[in-house]
């Protein structure tokens, strides 16, 4: 029978005007490392600097808070950019050889970066009848001249061109053919071999009439452009890699692909020179991979750095990533363990003085950035107050905290403090510090919490636009694991060779897959947390300002209640260490309670008030009291026919070919049970549509039937028994009269658990709760009719509002609930939401209406921004098509909804993680969050200023491209927002002024964090198969694929220039 629902008769212009108040979506800041970085540039007049990525990103960054983002509208790797000093202008080139001049342009007294124009050379090598110019090959280097107004390409082909960089044009009669070079050197040099790709261009810092040419045959030349002739020629024969000009003119140093370097005097004469001055092979004797790049810095010490990278001995150490720092005898190897893409010094650039004096050495690679201090003995390296890589060890989770108390966030920054203390003779700071900052400082402090595949949880600072790393807690010292950590890549003997030195903190490899954090929870007001992990471990722990030595009480809880018929396949539990151990300073366990089977933990919940913790499993869930040392309740959840939760997530092969042949079953069956399902297996389904067909309704109100058909879900679904929600209220159970702790479980099977809980109540003005045994009574069991995994549950007081959370009423921050009126329990399940024991109208059936399904929930305060003492509680809400739907509360009518995150970018979907006031995040790449912003009030993003010393022509203007919607990610991902502007182009200030406006008053704001909401579990990979049922949602028909293209091009045709805020 067809559903139906009632259709509006108009939209109220009063609600719709507060909507627009309340609500808006944004995309404003990427948080993390940019995903798979390909260039670098720094300007060393403004000090800022910035990264290119593989798909098309550019991303400058100054100060904590100084950040632009733009985006090439061809996906295509950055290969180079360069900096046009002090101008806030940057060219950059891409691997099709187009050539993009990128701005810094303020509006309304913002910063904000837009691509001003775009040069793509003729593609094939032949002649250009109009211009008589050779078109160009492909664009191997960029050397900006003169000040930036020129650029000097060289390609492939061996030809350097030279281009006007103002209006991005060639300039005609300046090109230097390979023959023009080829007549100033001997007849014997010549010999018919090519002098190959130019590989190098270096320009004169006190002349810049000069240019050295370096080619890959190993040729050097010193090009006088204003005599068009060579100045100096250098006849090498090793195949060059790169070239460095020394300050002062008279010396190049050559990088070969033999792994050896050698330096040339350019004051030796006019003749060509054949030798150089020193030749040397570092790591030799033995064969060598190639030096990529190498510098010379000089200093008033007279002992100049040598810095190179690669280089190292073939055969022992050809896999190693390494930069290499020579300063007299002085020779360090650092090691990393990534890729290294680029590096540059911080030094002095001002022509009237006589040495460089680098300050710090700053090194790219493809996961991370590090930058060492060269002024202080050691090279130690300076901490990052941003860039820091998040997937250090790959994100397995992630949760948010708001309103971060004062007092905690201090002990939290001491303790983190404490971890990597700084040299008392470190004079240097982060040597990144272009810009200003505009953005006012936060009314509250958030921490963002991601735990990782190494059984580490990181503390974030995520109140502004700078993820700043805080504090890192590792768990695996309590553990036993299969392989005891040995840093073979540590710091190295004395008399090794080379001597290695670690850099660095990314660190892919885990331990032990079973230290994986799988769920992480933090109570904020007694500093207690729960971190769960893999092996089905539950730590409870607490913070401590002092290191301390204690031993840990370890419980366990057997989930499966002595079932018989279930055999555990999976891996075993890990081992804790027995004994006191030393615990350093921040977060320190006290108990342990191993889940058995040791499954993976799904669910995790704390309360602190009542020193309860619960937890859940495929298997089942439990609770625990930490302040006795003893389990109260354990559940077992397991359907007969639950074999494939017995497997683990670490038994792949067997699970994965078993959950494959179940889901195209299950495909098979239900092209076909139309015709051959029993009636009374939709019985139940049709009386439910007939009774709301039957509904009363006006008479003046239009029926249209909308919703869509629900197919049953079988009861004996494999992992029907995995628990996906865990919720603590006070609220009332037993009767409508008496109100008391209670606990809330939900099932995948659609099964709702409520237990009334026994809790000794505390003195007055204690703060723990006498030692008599807390006691569990199973007070309802439900079980939604469409059988939907249940994803959050909440309960509303009598006003509609959220629960506080434990200790926010009983010590006054934040309004006491109502308990007078009748209390509503809010049920989220994949398909619908739900509150039981109200009318009919409070349920809203997401799949039926939309054709999606619920991944995430979150009750969030959303502040007006025309009043500030108005805000509304609502639930946001996260499908699997990737849209953010938001819902009142408790009336459940959809308020807005936007289109956030592709379909099919199931782990972004997966990461989802929101705010308590109307923000979110999500994974983009292994190492970036996205931060997105649902309210039209509580926004955070880059507001900055830089000051620009290049005059502002007219010349720059006629060229300017058609400005386009902000694309608003850098890794592609569509959902392209279109930025407020005035008239005269400037951003609408009023949407500027809602990233600072005050927070309401804390009573305001104080929903219950559901346990979907502010944390996000992201291991597709170990927990639970990737079947054909997973992901046959993010399929698109091919009408919908061929629609999407003809807008994609549509967009393109419109779209010629970036404003990205």
């Amino acid at each position: 029978m067809m559903k139906f629902r009632f259709r509006r008769q108009g939209a109220d212009p009063q609600r719709e005007k507060l909507k627009q108040e309340l609500f808006a979506f944004n995309k404003t800041v990427e948080h993390g490392f940019p995903n798979q970085p390909s260039a670098l540039a720094f300007d060393p007049e403004l000090r800022i600097m910035a990264i290119g990525t593989r798909s098309g990103a550019v991303k400058i960054y100054g100060a904590p808070g100084v950040e632009f983002t733009g985006l090439h509208r061809d996906t295509a790797t950055v290969t180079q950019m360069h900096f046009l000093p002090g101008q806030g202008r940057l060219l950059s080139l891409l691997d099709d050889s187009s050539l993009h001049l990128w701005e810094i342009v303020h509006h309304n007294g913002c910063a904000h970066l837009e691509e001003a124009l775009s040069f793509q050379p003729p593609s094939r090598p032949g002649f250009d009848g109009a211009s008589g110019l050779l078109s160009l090959a492909r664009v191997t280097v960029v050397l900006l001249v003169a000040a930036g107004d020129m650029a000097a390409l060289g390609t492939e082909g061996g030809s350097v061109f030279f281009l006007d960089v103002p209006t991005l044009t060639l300039l005609e009669g300046q090109t230097l053919a390979p023959d023009e070079v080829l007549r100033s050197v001997p007849d014997d040099y010549r010999c018919g071999k090519a002098l190959g790709p130019v590989e190098s261009l270096q320009g004169h810092l006190r002349d810049p009439t000069k240019i050295l040419i370096g080619y890959s045959r190993g040729l050097l030349v010193i090009w006088n452009r204003v005599a068009q002739c060579a100045d100096r020629v250098f006849l090498g024969n090793q195949q060059l890699e790169s070239l460095c000009w020394e300050r002062s003119g008279s010396t190049l140093v050559s990088s070969h692909s033999d792994g050896s370097y050698a330096v040339w005097s350019a004051d030796a004469g006019d003749s060509p020179m054949t030798q150089p001055t020193v030749a040397t092979t570092p790591y030799g004797p033995f064969p060598c991979k190639a030096i990529n790049k190498i510098l010379w810095r000089n200093c008033e010490s007279g002992d100049h750095f040598i810095i190179f990278s690669g280089g190292m001995p073939r055969a022992s150490y050809g896999d190693r990533h390494c930069v290499s720092v020579l300063r007299a005898e002085t020779l360090v190897t650092l090691d990393f363990t990534s890729r290294i893409i680029d590096f540059f010094t911080v030094h002095s650039t001002r022509p009237e003085d006589e040495f460089d004096e680098p300050q710090a050495l700053a090194v790219l690679l493809e996961e991370e950035l590090v930058v060492l201090d060269l002024q202080t003995p050691g090279w130690p390296a300076v901490p990052a107050p941003y860039l820091a890589p998040l997937h250090s060890s790959a994100i397995t989770c992630s949760a948010h905290v708001a309103n971060v108390p004062t007092k905690l966030w201090a002990r939290i920054v001491s303790a983190g403090e404490q971890q990597s203390p700084q040299p008392a003779s470190s004079a240097s700071s982060w040597p990144i510090t272009g810009g200003r900052n505009l953005a006012q400082e936060p009314s509250q402090q958030g921490l963002l919490l991601t735990g990782h595949e190494d059984g580490t949880v990181r503390f974030w600072d995520a109140s502004g636009v700078a993820l700043r790393p805080l504090y890192k807690l590792s768990t695996a010292g309590l553990f036993q694991t299969d392989c005891e950590h040995a840093d073979s890549l540590g710091q190295a003997a004395e008399d090794d060779w080379p001597p290695f030195r670690k850099v660095g903190c990314f660190d892919p490899y885990s331990d032990d897959p079973r230290l994986g954090v799988q769920k992480v929870a933090l109570c904020k007001y007694t500093a207690q947390m729960v971190v769960a992990g893999t092996a089905g471990q539950v730590l409870v722990l607490e913070l401590s300002d002092e290191p301390s030595e204690q031993a840990v009480s370890v419980a366990s809880v057997d989930l499966l209640q002595d079932r018989e018929g279930f055999t555990w396949k999976g891996h075993e539990r890990l081992s804790p260490r027995t004994g006191p151990l030393p615990w350093p300073a921040g977060f320190q366990p006290r108990v342990l309670v191993q889940c058995l089977p040791p499954a993976a933990v799904t669910a995790v919940t704390l309360h602190a008030e009542w020193s309860l913790v619960a937890f859940g499993t495929s298997h089942g869930f439990g609770l625990f009291d930490y302040q006795r040392r003893s389990p109260v309740l354990a559940r077992c959840t397991l359907h007969p026919n639950d074999s494939l939760a017995m497997e683990g997530p670490l038994s792949r092969v067997k699970s994965l070919k078993k959950s494959l042949r179940q889901s195209f079953r299950r495909i098979r069956k239900s092209r076909v049970s139309g015709k051959k399902r029993a009636a009374n297996a939709t019985s139940k389904l049709q009386e439910a549509n007939a009774q709301l067909a039957e509904q009363a309704c006006p008479h003046d109100v239009e029926m249209t039937p909308v919703q869509r058909r629900i197919e049953p879900r079988s009861a004996d679904d494999s992992l029907s028994g995995v628990v996906r929600c865990l919720y603590f209220a006070d609220t009332f159970l037993r009767d409508a009269a008496h109100h008391g702790p209670t606990m809330w479980a939900g099932t995948n099977s659609g099964s709702v658990f409520a237990y009334a809980l026994e809790v000794p109540t505390a003195v007055a003005g204690g703060e723990k709760r006498p030692e008599r045994a807390v006691e569990a009574v199973l007070g309802k069991e439900v079980q939604l009719m469409h059988r939907a995994p249940v994803v959050a549950i909440a309960v509303l007081d009598g006003r509609g509002r959220p629960l506080p959370e434990p200790y926010e009423a009983s010590r006054d921050l934040a309004q006491a609930p109502d308990m007078q009126g009748g209390h509503a329990v809010l049920i989220a399940s994949e398909e619908q939401f739900k509150l039981p024991k109200v009318s009919a109208k409070t349920k809203f059936k997401l799949t039926a209406h939309e054709g999606c399904r619920v991944r995430k929930v979150a009750l969030a305060t959303f502040a007006s921004v025309a009043c500030e003492d108005y805000a509304e509680t609502c639930l946001a809400c996260l499908t699997n098509l990737g849209d953010v739907h938001v819902f009142s509360v408790p009336g459940l009518r959809p308020q807005v909804h936007y289109s956030c995150i592709r379909k099919e970018d199931i782990s972004g979907i997966a990461s989802c993680v929101f705010t308590r006031h109307g923000q979110g995040f999500y994974l983009i790449s292994p190492s970036e969050f996205e931060r997105f912003s649902l309210s039209a009030r509580n926004i955070t993003e880059p507001l900055c200023s830089l000051d620009i010393s290049w005059p502002r022509d007219s010349t720059r203007a006629s060229y300017r491209l058609q400005e386009s919607p902000k694309l608003s990610q850098a890794n592609g991902t569509p959902g392209i927002v279109l930025a407020s502007r005035s008239r005269d182009g400037s951003p609408d200030p009023g949407r500027s002024k809602g990233a600072d406006t005050p927070e309401p008053p804390e009573a305001m704001l104080s929903p219950m964090s559901i346990d979907s909401a502010t944390s996000a579990d992201t291991t597709l990979d170990t927990t639970g198969d990737v079947t054909v049922e997973d992901v046959k949602d993010f399929l698109g028909s091919s009408e919908e694929s061929e629609r999407n293209l003809r807008n994609l091009a549509e967009d393109e045709a419109r779209a010629c220039a970036i404003l990205i805020k």
